[in-house]
Parts: C-alpha cells; structure tokens; sequence
C-alpha cells in the first residue's frame, strides 16, 4: 500500500453517496479504508444504499467509537466477520452475496436454485422463518445507540416502500437493524421489512444510492459517488447468465441516472436563464449551481471479476475486492484532491449532452421519427 499523504493546512470537505451491489461492497470497503487514512479529507455525510447502507453505518459506528483509527478497524471486522461466515457455512456465503444483489444473475447452484425457486415460491413459502444471516453480523458490528447519536457524519439510508414505490431516506436518528436489512431486502429472497407499519424493499430499486439529500440537507459541494454497478458494456451479452447480469445492472443503476440526468437538466437551465445565482430564492438552485460532482468506480478491475463474484463472500474474494478498492481510491486521490474544493471531476455534461436531457439519447429516436414531413 501507498504511503498516506497528511496535511493540516489542507483540509476537504466532502460527502459520500454509496452503491450496493452484493459482495462487491467489500470494493467500497477498501475505498473507505483509503479516505479514513488521509486526514485531508473529512467526510461530512453519506447516502447509501443495501451494501453501501451496511457500510455506512459500520464507519459510523466506528467514528464514535474512537475516531478514524477505530472507523477503518470496524469495516475490517465486519468484513472479517461476513467472510468467516462464508467458510465455515457456504450456502451463508452466497446469501450474503445475494441480499445486495440478484442471485438469478449469478451462474452457480444457489444462484441456480435461488432463481428457479423465486419462479415458483416465494420466500414467505421457502423461508417462512425469515431466517437472515446478515442480521447478527450488522448486530453484532454496529453500535445503533451509537448510530443514532452521531454527530461525525450524517447518514441518509434508502429503501424501497412496497406499498407506494417511493423511496424512504431514513436519517441517523431512524436507523436500525431493521432499517439496514430493508435497505438490503430483495424481495425473491427474504420477506418484506416492516417498519412502523410499512413494508420495505431494497433501496436499490428507487435509489442507488440517492443523491438528492446529499444535496438537499448536507453541507459538503464535493460530493464523491462510488459506483460499483458498470453504467456501460462493451458487448451485448448473449448467453442467458451474462443477460440477467446485465439486466441488473440496468436495474440497479436506474434510478441513479435519472437522478444525474435531472441535476444535469437544472443545472442547464440554470445556466440559460442567465441570472446571478444570488438571485434565487431557493438554496436548492444555489446548491445545484455550486454542486461539485465526482465519481469513483472499479474500472475494468472490478468487471472482470464477473457478476458471479458478488456471490462470493469467502474471504479471498472479499480481500481482493478490498484491494481494488484501496488502489482505486488512492489513484483517485492522487489524480483528483488538488481539484476538491474548486471544479467536478465527472463530467455532467458529456455524459448527459443537452440534446439528451429532453427526451432520452438522440441515438435512441428513430431516423423516421426525426424526420417527419408536414402532411
């Protein structure tokens, strides 16, 4: 590992919005550990969802335990903890894989079972005990009194409101085990999660991770995405195990790009209304204009591991993970904290051009429709 760069005089401010994506949270893992090592960075709050939310508030926790030292030392124990399960109980290794992600996308034999299963039963039927292996782990790591009362960072945790659609953040002072797990909860595996007579799914399928309270409520312009499902492929995937894996990475970064397409919308109208942004009554157009976006993901590293590797919590697996996530982290500090503090880094603009924001990509409208004669 690199050596750690430290400045007092240098001091960034920024906020964290966390995707899930099954074991691939242990990539998100690494790069926490990274940040928490460089005290020129301060992480002021975080949006999360299903394994970005169990992250979230594993660091949490660990803040108010002892600072950063003990912050870097409660995900290394989490993740301990999710791999010690996986070797000495196999079939908990791919469930803990599966509950951030789709297990029908993964070619193996739980993943096998699990997606033939869910076309027939459902899990009131296959788990009417509601058995959860990640429930004692998030238990037995996070201190929720600790959560609740924290005053290091603030935590915006989504999930999916069955009843509605719509997403619930659930703030510091609402979090739970149970808010974690229906962060986490994908409806083919495990029961719905009632909280205060609502019934909950993953955050995922409304916000991967949301970024409008990052906006909306916390402090930091430099907000810091990391993306653990690829926005784009290649190829066009042909084989039924590399299809469904790419129909979940559609799935799950869905909401994220209606959320990027809609800042990149404001934000252009912004610019064409022409108007000193002071005169604005709403802080949320001042927010907007000043909101400086970056974006951090695994890169072509991460996607050769394949979908199947989100199933995969042995510790091997979860320790490579890390690694590309430390590396990765580090490579973006190195590139990237000399620009915190005065421009984005991911470019809205390319990739949500003008032309696209009315309507869709202007690729994706027929020629013939483009094209109409008066009659």
């Amino acid at each position: 590992m690199s050596t750690v760069r430290r400045s007092s005089r240098i001091r960034r401010k920024i906020d964290l919005a966390l995707q899930g994506g099954g074991a691939h949270g242990a990539f998100t893992w690494g790069v926490l550990h990274r940040l928490l090592e460089d005290d020129r960075i301060e992480i002021s709050a975080i949006s999360g969802s299903s394994g970005g939310a169990i992250n979230a508030v594993v660091m949490a926790a660990g803040l108010m335990a002892g600072g950063r030292t003990a912050a870097r030392e409660a995900l290394r124990e989490f993740w301990a903890s999710v791999g010690a399960s996986a070797r000495l109980n196999p079939l908990n290794g791919g469930m803990f894989g599966a509950m951030f992600g789709s297990a029908a996308a993964a070619w193996t034999p739980l993943g096998l079972y699990l997606d033939m299963a869910s076309h027939v039963i459902s899990p009131y039927q296959f788990n009417p005990l509601n058995v959860n292996p990640l429930r004692r782990v998030i238990a037995d790591a996070v201190d929720f009194d600790a959560v609740r009362r924290c005053d290091k960072v603030d935590l915006f945790i989504g999930a999916t409101n069955v009843r509605t659609g719509r997403l619930r953040v659930f703030r510091n002072a609402e979090l739970s085990v149970d808010a974690i797990l229906a962060s986490a909860c994908l409806p083919m595996l495990f029961q719905a999660v009632e909280i205060d007579g609502e019934a909950y799914w993953d955050g995922g399928y409304s916000g991967n991770p949301t970024l409008l309270p990052l906006i909306a409520e916390a402090s930091a312009d430099d907000v810091l995405l990391v993306q653990i499902n690829p926005s784009e492929r290649d190829e066009v995937p042909t084989r039924a195990q590399d299809i469904l894996a790419r129909i979940d990475e559609i799935t799950f970064n869905g909401s994220l790009l209606k959320e990027l397409r809609s800042i990149a919308l404001v934000r252009w109208m912004l610019r064409e209304e022409g108007r000193s942004i002071e005169r604005y009554r709403a802080p949320l157009f001042r927010r907007l204009h000043d909101l400086r976006l970056h974006r951090l993901d695994g890169g072509v590293d991460l996607a050769r591991l394949g979908n199947s590797s989100r199933l995969a919590a042995d510790p091997a697996t979860l320790s490579q993970l890390h690694r590309l996530g430390y590396d990765a982290a580090d490579d973006w500090l190195a590139r990237n904290f000399m620009h915190l503090g005065r421009r984005a880094t991911f470019d809205l603009e390319r990739d949500f051009p003008r032309d696209s924001l009315a309507g869709g990509d202007r690729a994706s409208v027929p020629q013939t429709a483009e094209r109409r004669r008066p009659r």
